[in-house]
C-alpha cells in the first residue's frame, strides 16, 4: 500500500482530555506505536482556530497517522480554547493566543504525567506563535516550526530563543502567504540559532503529498534520524 493522504497507519489511539489552569478541559488525541514504546513524543499546535485550524488540520492528522508506525513517534494533538473538531470542542474561547498559554503549559503537564519520552513542540502558523511564546517555560527537547506568520510574536520573545540550547527548526515555503524566506531571515536573525530552512515550492498550507512528505521527514531527522528516510509502501501482512 503506498503511504499517502488521509491514511491511517497501526496505532494506539486514544481520545484524551487535558486540564488547563484556569479551569478548562481540552480535547485531544494520542497516537502511540502499536508494538514498541514511543522514543519521542510530537506536541502539535493547530493553525489560527478563527481561520479553520484545529487539531486535525492536514499535515498534524497525517503525522499521527504515520509516524508512530513508521518512526516510533507518539504524537499528541488537542484543540485549543474554543476550538472544535470531530473529536469535539475545547471549552472557553479564542484568545488570540493570551491564554492559549494555559493550553500548552496543560499539554505539556499531560507528557510529563504520562511519562511520555523526549518531547518536542510542532507549531503551525498560529501553533507556532504559542511555541515561540511560552515554548521555552516548558520541558520541550526542541520546536519545529511550520509557516511562522510572525503575527503575534515580539522581537523580543524572538530573541529570547538566542540565549536557549535547545534546536528550533523553522520550515519557510518560498511562497508562503505572510512570511517568505528573504524576510524570514531578516526577522529571525535575532536568535540565530533557529536554523531556518527555505522550501523551494513550498506554501503556507503545504498541501500536496510531496509537502507533507517534506514536513514529516524533517520532525524525523530532528526527533528520530535513524528513521530516515521515512518509507512510502506500507505491507498490510
Amino acid at each position: 500500500m503506498e503511504i499517502r493522504g488521509p491514511v491511517l497507519l497501526p496505532a494506539v489511539r486514544e481520545d484524551i482530555e487535558l486540564h488547563t489552569f484556569d479551569g478548562l478541559t481540552l480535547v485531544g488525541e494520542l497516537a502511540l506505536p502499536v508494538d514498541r514504546a514511543p522514543v519521542a513524543t510530537l506536541v502539535t499546535l493547530h493553525p489560527l482556530p478563527t481561520a479553520g485550524g484545529f487539531m486535525d488540520s492536514h499535515i498534524l492528522r497525517k503525522a499521527a497517522g504515520r509516524l508512530p508506525a513508521l518512526a516510533g513517534i507518539a504524537v499528541l494533538r488537542f484543540n485549543t480554547r474554543g476550538t472544535s473538531s470531530p473529536r469535539g470542542t475545547s471549552e472557553g474561547a479564542f484568545d488570540g493566543g493570551r491564554t492559549e498559554a494555559f493550553d500548552v503549559a496543560a499539554a505539556m503537564d499531560f507528557v510529563i504525567d504520562r511519562g511520555l519520552p523526549h518531547p518536542w513542540l510542532l507549531g503551525w502558523s498560529f501553533g507556532t506563535e504559542l511555541a515561540l511564546k511560552y515554548g521555552r517555560d516548558h520541558g520541550a527537547e526542541g520546536v519545529i516550526l511550520l509557516s511562522p506568520p510572525l503575527h503575534r510574536t515580539s522581537a523580543d520573545e524572538l530573541a529570547a530563543w538566542a540565549d536557549d540550547p535547545r534546536p528550533v527548526v523553522a520550515l519557510i515555503p518560498e511562497f508562503d502567504d505572510y512570511l517568505q524566506p528573504d524576510a524570514a531571515a531578516e526577522r529571525f536573525a535575532v536568535a540565530p540559532n533557529i536554523r531556518v530552512v527555505p522550501v523551494a515550492g513550498g506554501k503556507h498550507l503545504w498541501v500536496g503529498e510531496n509537502q507533507t512528505r517534506r514536513v514529516l521527514d524533517e520532525v524525523v531527522a530532528a526527533m528520530n534520524p535513524a528513521a530516515r528516510p521515512l518509507p512510502t509502501e506500507w505491507d498490510e501482512s
